[in-house]
């Protein structure tokens, strides 16, 4: 999600009930003294069972990939899908990444090597997630252009070298290993003299706050991923991103939907009475739960059963991971001052 600070313009419509209160978006921050809060008690009172029996990487924990990531994906995708309009607007953006995602991830993957292809995604991935947070601290802070972009690609490259560090690390070498830790805390350190320097660029205490915020979300994901607590590292970072995205979706639908359904999918919610606040992440979270637990087993079994041949993870690889690409490209501009998207989402502190 690219929100820049030009997005705070009054440019919504006229009948905006709900808006995007910074203060909550602050809130989803807790999760970090929480994450460190229960570091602490499985490092002094419960004898690092929840490091030891938690999944040393959240992929592998089926529980997690439904709970976070893949659901506001598909429910990005949803709120795009539903609303012809916006289809229409972004048609031949989506055709065109469409068709690169087929030639360089689908055809490309013949040519180019796997591990390749992943870092691809991974930095794509860390990227997305951290110019979300620090698009929205821009418009908070009024940074200016060079503070933004000091801030933002320190925390990326330090987000990269933990995201290598945690989901290659069975693939590292001890060396390896050690020289990726070794640059996520160059690149952390940095982050932190960077953030020192650039808070004097803030008029407001909430500011400074929301900027220290961001920069902590990098600070304790390095610092449990350095104590091998993998998967609360990763959770920090996934929760604040995910849950801020269904902020915006549900703002969005609520804006645009409340008085007079305008798509198929709230005139069939409508008449079952079903509240909007619910439509979206009940059906983005069913959707993960079956795609996620069922979808490869049911295409093997039609294509076993038709063409008496299997294929792969056509679903947990091929569709989610194309929802996953177009999901980072989409939300790079949907957001914007001149998206139809924007007209629904207002702000406030």
């Amino acid at each position: 999600m690219a929100v820049r600070s030009s997005t705070f313009s009054d440019n919504t419509a006229p009948d905006t009930p709900l808006a995007v209160s910074f203060r909550i978006l602050m809130g989803l921050y807790a999760i970090i003294p929480f994450c460190l809060l229960l570091y602490w008690a499985d490092l002094n009172l419960w004898n690092h069972y929840l490091r030891d029996h938690l999944p040393s990487s959240p992929s592998h924990f089926l529980l997690f990939q439904i709970l976070f990531g893949t659901p506001h994906i598909i429910a990005s995708a949803l709120l795009l899908i539903s609303n012809r309009n916006y289809l229409q607007h972004y048609q031949s953006k989506i055709l065109l990444m469409t068709g690169f995602i087929i030639l360089f991830f689908g055809i490309g993957s013949l040519f180019i090597p796997y591990t390749v292809l992943y870092i691809i995604s991974a930095c794509w991935t860390v990227f997305h997630v951290l110019k979300q947070q620090h698009g929205i601290g821009k418009g908070v802070c009024r940074l200016p252009p060079h503070a933004f972009y000091l801030l933002l690609g320190l925390s990326v490259a330090a987000g990269i070298a933990i995201y290598m560090g945690i989901f290659l690390k069975n693939s590292l070498t001890p060396q390896q290993a050690a020289l990726t830790q070794q640059i996520a805390a160059i690149f952390t350190v940095g982050l932190i003299g960077a953030s020192v320097f650039c808070q004097r660029y803030i008029p407001t205490a909430f500011g400074k706050a929301f900027m220290w915020a961001n920069s902590f979300l990098i600070v304790s994901s390095f610092y449990l991923y350095s104590q091998q607590y993998y998967f609360l590292a990763i959770l920090i970072p996934r929760l604040v991103h995910d849950a801020t995205a269904y902020i915006f979706y549900i703002t969005h639908d609520y804006n645009k939907h409340a008085k007079q359904p305008k798509n198929w999918l709230y005139q069939v919610t409508s008449r079952l009475h079903i509240p909007i606040f619910i439509v979206l992440p009940v059906l983005s979270f069913g959707l993960t739960f079956l795609l996620q637990a069922y979808g490869d087993d049911a295409i093997n079994l039609i294509s076993r059963t038709l063409f008496n041949t299997e294929i792969h993870k056509a679903i947990s690889l091929g569709l989610l991971g194309y929802l996953a690409l177009m999901h980072y490209y989409t939300e790079s501009f949907i957001w914007t001052a001149d998206s139809p998207l924007r007209r629904y989402i207002r702000f406030k502190k």
